[in-house]
């Protein structure tokens, strides 16, 4: 490792019990140190995201983690530093990183410690002050159209659209070559996706009798997939459109889990993350502007005033300007 210019001690957004968003201070804490096999990135932004919440609330923990428990499991930057082993990246690297594992704290923080096969530099096209809200959901939506497995030319529902992971499943699913049917919250909702490329954008606030009719003028033997970020009785309704044979995917954690129905496949995933699938993205990436929509920006020292801002329905992501 090369110290450069890494002080010893950093600013970072820590929590020393589990709770609501309160619990959440700006903290000095140590620079951590990294292993043969990790980097350590000089974060520019983090994603605010609701698995944040849940590592907050004690429910979802990442392993090993320790008291006090910087949140954050994903962000861009610079590489401060490469470990012995380390080939992928080098010192003065831009970077994202999905941080799956991550016992030496997360990425509410100046620095933070990753190993480097989490890391992938950051492609052309993506601007590089919103590419800390990327990762997680990008990964996670290039699961799901993994799990629906569509040829291109297949038609894809994609309900949720305008949210954080929604909004870039639309995009990704175009650069497959699939026709994109994307439902999304309310009028602003339906601009993203418009923008983004969907070929039919409806509000899934709307009548839902008619948004199934709109569904079944594109495609009168049934869409072939539906993409599920979020569930219940919407969704319950839109599954109508499915032909019989199509498959409902949704990421593991939506809640109601999508009801199982005759003729119907539903299968659950989750984000994978690995240097081939960060290749695999990155190339799907490159193909043409990719838009992370960052609905509202906050400094790292108002990191609880992100976390109840999760609480409420913003098309896009939350981001964490830590520089």
């Amino acid at each position: 490792m090369t110290a450069g210019d890494v002080p010893e001690r950093m600013q970072a957004a820590a929590f020393d019990e589990f709770g609501g968003p309160e619990v959440i201070t700006l903290r000095t804490l140590p620079v951590p140190q990294i292993a043969d096999d990790e980097i350590l990135l000089k974060v520019w932004s983090a994603g605010v995201g609701v698995w944040d919440a849940g590592a907050r609330e004690g429910k979802l923990v990442p392993e090993g983690a320790a008291f006090p428990m910087v949140p954050g499991a994903e962000a861009a930057g610079t590489v401060a530093a490469v470990g012995r082993r380390v080939t992928n990246v080098a010192e003065g690297d831009l970077v994202y990183v999905y941080g799956y594992t991550r016992p030496k704290g997360g990425f509410y923080a100046e620095y933070a410690a990753t190993k480097a096969e989490y890391v992938a530099k950051l492609p052309a096209g993506v601007p590089a002050e919103h590419a800390g809200a990327m990762p997680t959901d990008a990964l996670t939506a290039l699961s799901g159209l993994d799990a629906l497995g569509l040829s291109a030319g297949a038609w894809v529902l994609i309900f949720g659209a305008s949210g954080g992971q929604g909004h870039l499943a639309v995009q990704l699913a175009k650069r497959q070559g699939l026709n994109v049917i994307a439902v999304a919250s309310g009028a602003e909702g339906v601009t993203l996706v418009t923008r983004l490329g969907a070929d039919l954008s409806l509000d899934g606030h709307g009548d839902l009798t008619e948004v199934l009719a709109r569904i079944r003028e594109v495609t009168p033997d049934g869409v072939d997939g539906v993409l599920a970020m979020a569930g219940g009785a919407t969704l319950d309704r839109l599954a109508e459109a499915l032909r019989d044979g199509g498959l409902l995917a949704y990421p593991n954690g939506v809640q109601p889990a999508p009801r199982e129905r005759p003729g119907v496949t539903v299968q659950a995933y989750d984000g994978e993350t690995g240097p081939e699938r960060l290749q695999r993205l990155n190339e799907l990436i490159e193909a043409g502007p990719f838009q992370v929509h960052v609905a509202e920006t906050f400094p790292l020292g108002r990191a609880a005033e992100a976390h109840r801002r999760l609480q409420t329905s913003f098309p896009g992501r939350l981001l964490l300007a830590v520089r």
